[in-house]
């Protein structure tokens, strides 16, 4: 283990409380476990951002916030799908289902991951599958989409707890790209009906796919507007400069 390395473990120990510890174990994390909070491991990746051996290494370790972190610094262009695969391997809760998802999102291979592992039979694999092919949505074409749309409501029902998770999110996130996107996602949501899932001894919940897909086609509606007013402001003031 590198120098660099074990300075960083040695600050992420010294950043951690007793108090992020149970929250943390709480939403099923186990294993060694620092509790360091979001905040900080925040401020970690900004300076080490793109430091990818060291992300390689601080997932060896085994610690999980160290892994988190690595999840966070990696180099999305020298994440191999076998680094990944490897990864995926290793996740044993939904926290670090996400943060693996969110590190494949920035790799070439993420397309090709979102369709390998949404089909594993364990829980945490197909999750994070699911959770990645959720964040790569806007990148995906309609007809694909109305196909996952399909996917998704026979397969939702009997899926494992956090695989429901995951799918939701992802009807959400396609239904959230509008038009007839949207109204596919809304009618698959009526037809699965409410998502229950169980999140353990925490207070999070599964979003109702149909009241969070209107809210958030709504505020891009809204974004967009507001965008087009400035760039027309901008283009009036600079035409009445001239």
């Amino acid at each position: 283990m590198k120098k660099q390395t074990r300075e960083v473990l040695a600050e992420l120990e010294a950043l951690g409380t007793a108090q992020n510890r149970k929250v943390y174990g709480r939403h099923g994390v186990t294993g060694e476990l620092y509790g360091v909070s979001y905040a900080h491991l925040k401020a970690l990746e900004k300076r080490l951002r793109g430091e990818h051996e060291l992300a390689l290494e601080l997932w060896e370790s085994g610690i999980h916030d160290a892994r988190i972190l690595a999840s966070q610094i990696a180099s999305g262009e020298k994440l191999t799908a076998k680094v990944l695969d490897a990864w995926l391997r290793d996740v044993d809760n939904h926290v670090l289902g996400d943060a693996v998802a969110q590190a494949a999102a920035r790799s070439s291979k993420a397309a090709r991951c979102a369709a390998r592992w949404r089909g594993r039979k364990g829980e945490w694999a197909a999750a994070t599958g699911w959770n990645l092919y959720g964040r790569l949505v806007p990148s995906l074409e309609p007809a694909e989409l109305k196909a996952t749309l399909k996917e998704i409501e026979a397969a939702i029902a009997s899926s494992p707890n956090r695989v429901r998770h995951a799918m939701n999110g992802a009807l959400i996130a396609i239904g959230s790209e509008g038009g007839a996107l949207q109204k596919a996602a809304v009618a698959a949501a009526k037809r699965i009906g409410a998502v229950k899932v169980d999140h353990g001894q925490t207070g999070c919940k599964t979003p109702a796919a149909i009241p969070y897909i209107k809210k958030t086609v709504a505020h891009r509606k809204q974004q967009a507007a507001k965008k087009a007013a400035a760039a027309k402001k901008k283009a009036a003031k600079k035409k009445a400069a001239r």
